[in-house]
């Protein structure tokens, strides 16, 4: 496996399954081959569920998040969007009209939701954005893309799925007791996870098998490990 940093990024080309992905440390992939962005579990919309239960969150982390997607958008030239779940955090509120507009500053993208379990906004709502909507996978051979990893009983004969949800976390340990926790991209043998993009999320501590490939994330960098 050959690995190359990006002229002028931060980013690292790692081939896989005859195809170019490129891992930013944004926390998304640029699929080279497909022209496309991946992404997953944004979650806009969540800190204004967490205002309306009392819990002061600023507004601004989600405009921040669309300011790194466009950013992306400009650094790769992609023609499409590909967001694997959990765009919008459950009910509806101000921030998705927010989205909506944001949407129309790039006309000249295509935009893919593959729902996950908190999109759960009203049919109607997704059907007058500019959003493409896949109920529960898309399939761009040789990937299947979903949300939540799929059994490898169910996934398609021949396809790796590439999915989001677990918002996937590697922790290192250092001399004298040190311990770090970092996002990471996840790629196991049937199945490779994104991490959360938006800045409003957890992380799951996951456990890889010596066999897996993990890249963390440490704060400008993708690092092999």
């Amino acid at each position: 496996m050959k690995l190359n940093t990006l002229t002028g990024s931060a980013a690292i080309t790692f081939p896989f399954m005859g195809q170019q992905l490129q891992l930013f440390p944004d926390k998304a992939i640029f699929w080279k081959e497909q022209k496309s962005l991946l992404l997953s579990d944004v979650h806009l919309g969540k800190a204004a569920h967490f205002r309306k239960a009392g819990i002061a969150v600023p507004g601004t982390i989600h405009r921040h998040d669309l300011e790194r997607i466009s950013n992306l958008i400009h650094q790769t030239g992609a023609e499409r969007v590909l967001f694997l779940g959990d765009l919008f955090h459950s009910e509806l509120n101000k921030e998705w009209w927010f989205f909506e507009e944001w949407l129309h500053t790039h006309q000249e993208v295509q935009f893919v939701l593959i729902k996950g379990n908190h999109d759960i906004l009203p049919p109607a709502i997704y059907q007058q954005s500019r959003l493409k909507i896949a109920e529960e996978e898309l399939i761009l051979s040789p990937f299947i893309l979903t949300h939540e990893p799929l059994n490898s009983k169910k996934s398609k004969k021949g396809l790796y799925n590439i999915c989001g949800h677990i918002h996937p976390a590697i922790k290192l340990r250092g001399g004298a007791f040190q311990q770090l926790r970092l996002p990471c991209f996840y790629f196991g043998l049937h199945y490779a996870l994104l991490p959360a993009f938006g800045k409003f999320t957890g992380f799951y501590q996951i456990k890889p098998k010596k066999e897996d490939i993990i890249f963390a994330i440490a704060e400008d960098r993708v690092l092999h490990l």
